[in-house]
């Protein structure tokens, strides 16, 4: 259909805000990853610095250099590939159990999963249950006490109670059982949900901090996140063991900025994989035929 003067107009309208939008968005970003490449004497000149004038990669050297950095990332590695999967094997199973809706109990039992949501031990309950289980110190007590996100539980749930009934009634008439109907019918279908969850608990294991501070003390274990702020706390200039000139010296911000970009640019990498199937319509016709 041929759009309308006014119509053209909206649209240009539109995309002119969207852009405007988006610039915004970027130039927090732009201007981090400016000042990580720029020199001291360049941001003191300069101030603002979008496109330096001299590129030095002395800030990412010094990161990887001065504050074992490497060993985070493993722990932060270890910790969101291993935590996620877990995450979702310990979240899809009881929320396919709860959608069936001849479940006996089934009432109950998800008041009593609601109620956990809306209430929790406290802080100090909780460290004393984790310190109780022998997980003080541990990579795993990063990981179990947050296994089941009930927000997360319940968004799958509601998910796998939209499918056709006719799909799982199917299987059953082919001899597939409870499991088999999951794994080869239900999962399939429920990738744009199951990406999304996944990339929730994913940026969640990535991002957090808090409970590596209450839980670990072993320095060895500490993950990205802590070493982060760590450094963003005590970082000093380093250009003295560097053996650079003068005019190529890094200032600390210059060494924030290449930190939060070390610790930031995986995880961004991750989106255009997962984005596909956010809009994906894998249920049409699924039922036809």
């Amino acid at each position: 259909m041929k759009k309308t003067p006014g119509q053209r107009l909206s649209s240009v309208i539109i995309y002119a805000i969207l852009i405007v939008i988006a610039a915004g968005t970027l130039f927090p970003f732009l201007y981090i990853v400016g000042v990580s490449l720029t020199t001291q004497s360049e941001v003191l000149r300069r101030g603002i610095v979008f496109i330096p004038e001299q590129p030095t990669l002395e800030a990412y050297r010094t990161v990887f250099r001065s504050f074992g950095i490497e060993q985070a990332y493993q722990v932060t590695l270890f910790r969101t590939i291993v935590g996620t999967l877990l995450n979702m094997v310990f979240t899809v199973i009881p929320a396919y159990v709860l959608s069936k809706r001849a479940l006996p109990g089934r009432s109950t039992l998800l008041l009593l999963v609601v109620f956990t949501m809306l209430f929790s031990g406290g802080l100090i309950p909780t460290y004393i249950v984790i310190k109780s289980l022998g997980l003080i110190n541990t990579i795993w007590s990063l990981i179990i006490p947050g296994l089941i996100s009930v927000f997360n539980l319940v968004v799958i749930k509601g998910f796998f109670e939209q499918l056709p009934v006719e799909l799982e009634e199917s299987a059953k008439v082919d001899g597939a059982g409870e499991l088999t109907t999951l794994l080869r019918i239900i999962l399939p279908l429920s990738l744009p949900s199951i990406a999304t969850i996944g990339l929730f608990y994913a940026v969640g294991h990535w991002n957090s901090y808090f409970d590596a501070v209450m839980y670990i003390n072993d320095s060895n274990l500490l993950p990205l996140q802590v070493m982060l702020r760590n450094i963003l706390l005590s970082v000093q200039f380093v250009n003295a063991e560097s053996g650079l000139s003068e005019d190529q010296y890094v200032s600390s911000t210059a060494v924030q900025m290449a930190a939060v970009i070390v610790s930031t640019l995986p995880i961004l990498c991750v989106y255009p994989f997962i984005q596909k199937h956010f809009t994906k319509g894998v249920m049409l016709g699924a039922v036809k035929g």
